[in-house]
């Protein structure tokens, strides 16, 4: 993590970092016009309520490191572990309208709820203590690492929402606070914040479907390069990153489109 004034901030600066991140914005810009339009101003929350599908779909085949065809993610699941992870999925995306104000001002208390929600059924199949849910790891580094992002999210900034959730979810991916479904809740906080400052105020966007169309071996380079430390290393997540929302800006305007028909 940069520290000093508005360390957020002068990340844009690095190497690639402000084009990745001007794209990002533009690309959720366009879908943010297409739903402001006469077609689909009445039907945004069918666009909403299907990109968040899509998001649960997506950050589940992230967390499994396998495939699922998107036509047969649809509840009910099943009780495997597959089951379970697309639960918990669709719970963090379709309950994350209702925590952006505790974002603002406790994100720490926001993440503990992300992880109960993901975590939900593997608590009632007795695969996870209920005392570590919601909870990070005990170790210093860990509490520390927590710690310092708490306080970084609260320091006044000029950095864009883009690149605010780009660190958000490099420093969770990273640091893997819980004992289970860091990815999800990573994905789910990064998401958060675009729709807490305002990016994606509609939760439209897809940012989880660009992440799964840019590859897990892509995602797994960039995140290594982040935990360099490296300002080259930060770069290329932070660009990883803001290719993401613009893949996934994309992916929200094709299911405006299907809604449109």
């Amino acid at each position: 993590m940069v520290t000093g004034t508005d360390p957020l901030g002068r990340l844009v600066e690095l190497p690639g970092v402000f084009e990745a991140v001007e794209a990002a914005r533009g690309s959720v810009d366009a879908l943010l016009r297409d739903l402001r339009g006469r077609e689909l101003r009445r039907r945004v929350t069918e666009v909403t309520a299907e990109s968040l599908r899509r998001a649960a779909w997506a950050s589940t085949c992230l967390e499994l490191a396998e495939p699922w065809d998107l036509g047969t993610f649809t509840p009910p699941f099943d009780e495997t572990e597959r089951g379970r992870t697309a639960r918990g999925a669709l719970r963090v995306t379709t309950e994350l309208a209702g925590l952006a104000g505790v974002w603002r001002i406790a994100p720490l208390q926001a993440l503990a709820r992300l992880h109960s929600l993901a975590a939900a059924d593997l608590v009632a199949a007795g695969e996870l203590p209920e005392a570590q849910v919601g909870r990070p790891r005990p170790g210093a580094e860990v509490g520390a690492r927590m710690a310092g992002l708490a306080d970084t999210l609260a320091a006044p900034t000029a950095a864009p929402a883009v690149l605010v959730a780009a660190v958000v979810q490099g420093e969770l991916e990273s640091v893997g606070p819980f004992r289970w479904g860091n990815g999800l809740v990573a994905r789910a906080a990064a998401r958060l914040v675009l729709l807490e400052r305002g990016l994606d105020p509609r939760a439209a966007s897809i940012p989880e479907v660009g992440f799964l169309e840019l590859g897990r071996a892509a995602h797994d380079a960039a995140l290594t390069a982040y935990v360099s430390g490296t300002g080259e290393g930060v770069a290329q997540w932070l660009v990883h990153c803001g290719q993401a929302v613009a893949l996934g800006g994309r992916a929200g305007r094709d299911v405006a489109a299907a809604v449109r028909g």
